[in-house]
């Protein structure tokens, strides 16, 4: 049995990243943050790669930094934090900030509760699957602290300033079906169902020509920070990159004899 606290599986041209602390619902430690840190960038390099899914062993998603270990002064919210443990909280290493950076799409398959640093991880994804056992559990303010690691910035952007403001504030937890009708989840999935529907949108996603949904991202990302004028500029070089691909020709011949493109991302 794996003792790593992040196990890597390819199925195909997908890749998963697993978060592999069941026994405390996936807690971050210092040295997770570190493994999923190099883990994202190791994907986001890997021309073989085309859609990544984080999710976690056992029963939870992600609970959060360990608050066993902060209690007793060690981890990331002890005494860890003013020694190896700051390298993980740089701007630099924040496995966060590599997630926002990542090209390629990820896909958070919310297997069960995520909380605190869990949460905003989910929240970094590209899109969210979340079972129908799993919860959500925005609950920093009844601990003392803010979203720490990215939710401040998603959580206005994905439900505007009111609502969350409500989320956050309150700090309730959140079924599926509430987090699907606030929009924060892409879709509420029966738990036995997660996996395989997991697996169907992220090899439908595979299947599409990589150079353009890694464009589509990078555009996605400069269009928050930039005005219509200058974004319509951007959009326009990277079309006309595009159209000199490989891929192009593909999907316009395969459009012509009415068959599946074969993209190989050139």
């Amino acid at each position: 049995m794996t003792t790593e606290e992040v196990v890597i599986e390819d199925q195909g041209r997908v890749r998963f990243i697993r978060m592999n602390r069941p026994e405390v619902m996936n807690a971050i430690t210092g040295t997770m943050l570190g493994a999923l840190n190099d883990a994202f960038k190791a994907a986001d390099d890997d021309t073989d790669v085309r859609v990544v899914v984080l999710t976690g062993s056992g029963r939870g998603f992600c609970s959060g930094l360990d608050l066993k270990q902060a209690a007793r002064g060690e981890g990331i919210g002890g005494a860890g934090l003013a020694s190896g443990g700051a390298r993980h909280l740089s701007t630099r290493e924040i496995c966060t900030v590599t997630l926002q950076r990542m090209d390629k799409p990820v896909i958070a398959a919310i297997n069960g509760p995520a909380a605190g640093y869990g949460l905003d991880l989910a929240l970094g994804c590209d899109l969210r699957l979340m079972s129908d056992r799993a919860v959500l559990m925005p609950g920093f303010a009844r601990m003392g602290i803010v979203p720490e690691s990215g939710g401040t910035w998603y959580l206005p952007r994905l439900l505007g300033w009111a609502k969350a403001c409500e989320v956050a504030m309150l700090g309730e937890t959140l079924d599926a079906a509430r987090a699907a009708d606030y929009g924060l989840i892409n879709q509420a999935v029966p738990a036995d169902e997660l996996q395989n529907v997991t697996l169907d949108w992220a090899n439908r996603i595979a299947a599409n020509a990589p150079l353009a949904i890694q464009e589509m991202k990078r555009l996605f990302r400069h269009g928050l920070t930039q005005d219509f004028e200058s974004h319509s500029h951007h959009v326009l070089m990277s079309l006309l990159n595009l159209f000199r691909s490989e891929d192009f020709r593909e999907g316009v011949q395969s459009f012509i004899e009415k068959r599946d493109p074969s993209f190989q991302g050139r």
